[in-house]
């Protein structure tokens, strides 16, 4: 059974690197949007999730071939892969698919924006395993705030309108925000080895159901949805998932939240280069709110109260 850090525990110091894994890990995931929507225009989604994910464990299984890491035989860690897996990706990467079909894109990207505020909620009110400061609260709000900007007020004009399918979407959001807490168990292994195994796991519960449901020998899938299909296993499920679990380890929960925000902006800007959509009018103002929420969740305390010495002593002097 897995117990909560306690509140106390020391956070270890923190470096530049950390904090360009955080910004690596929101450029994989950030792919997650276009490359999704390509594949599941001739791919069903549960034969989708299960072959992304078969395709990110055999490209990490190879790597750890290759780098002489033997993975885990024991019952114990393959439950715990289990577990992180249902909770982080195969449940809610589900849910989430299924209530799109009745939710605008837009609307899911400001509900599933909520994950950092379900993760403050829950460590300050149950694990209480790191210290969920007033200063991590409003970073969490500024950066919703600023997701809903980006996006566009008019977005929220058509919540409620299904709201069957958005309460899925917040119930996916949970579960993500619960995998960022109880992956801390995983910290002891090595970030490849959870997300190879993980992903293992997930492909494999998936995989039944996709050869009855879908019958994938039948499917006539387009190369841009193969391609879309294999970049998102490596670059998205592989990169992203083992760089989630670097991030967990080196910067805590709350603070690895914060690339949910930062996914956003950079959505933005990869479909402006890339698919040559217009540049949202509220883009500036939003990106402004997002990276003072991500700032205010991630910049460690003694910081703040050292650039507010320094702004003191300038006033004084």
């Amino acid at each position: 059974m897995w117990t909560p850090l306690p509140p106390e525990a020391p956070q270890p110091r923190r470096g530049w690197r950390d904090y360009a894994l955080l910004l690596a890990l929101a450029c994989c995931w950030s792919s997650t949007y276009p490359l999704t929507k390509i594949g599941l225009g001739s791919i069903p989604p549960i034969t989708f999730i299960s072959a992304r994910s078969l395709i990110a464990a055999a490209f990490l299984f190879a790597v750890l071939r290759v780098r002489g890491v033997r993975m885990p035989t024991d019952i114990k860690a393959w439950k715990l892969f289990a577990q992180q897996q249902t909770i982080n990706s195969t449940l809610p990467f589900l849910l989430i698919t299924w209530a799109q079909q009745y939710v605008p894109a837009s609307n899911t990207v400001v509900l599933a924006s909520t994950t950092p505020i379900f993760a403050f909620l829950i460590t300050w009110g149950i694990t209480r395993h790191e210290p969920a400061t007033l200063l991590k609260l409003i970073g969490a709000i500024l950066g919703l705030a600023g997701t809903a900007l980006i996006i566009g007020l008019d977005a929220l004009a058509t919540l409620d309108a299904n709201i069957l399918a958005e309460i899925v979407i917040l119930i996916a959001t949970i579960s993500f925000a619960c995998a960022t807490i109880f992956g801390l168990r995983l910290t002891d292994y090595d970030p490849m080895v959870v997300a190879a195994g993980s992903l293992l796991f997930g492909g494999m519960v998936l995989l039944p159901f996709a050869l009855l449901i879908d019958h994938p020998w039948t499917l006539r899938p387009t190369t841009e949805a193969l391609v879309a299909t294999t970049a998102m296993g490596i670059v998205s499920s592989a990169f992203g998932l083992m760089l989630f679990y670097m991030c967990l380890t080196r910067l805590g929960t709350l603070t690895t939240n914060a690339q949910g925000y930062l996914r956003i902006p950079i959505g933005v800007g990869l479909s402006v280069v890339l698919l040559g959509e217009a540049v949202p009018a509220n883009l500036a103002l939003g990106l402004v709110l997002v990276m003072a929420g991500v700032a205010a969740m991630t910049v460690p305390r003694g910081h703040y109260r050292k650039w507010i010495d320094r702004l003191r002593g300038n006033k004084g002097g």
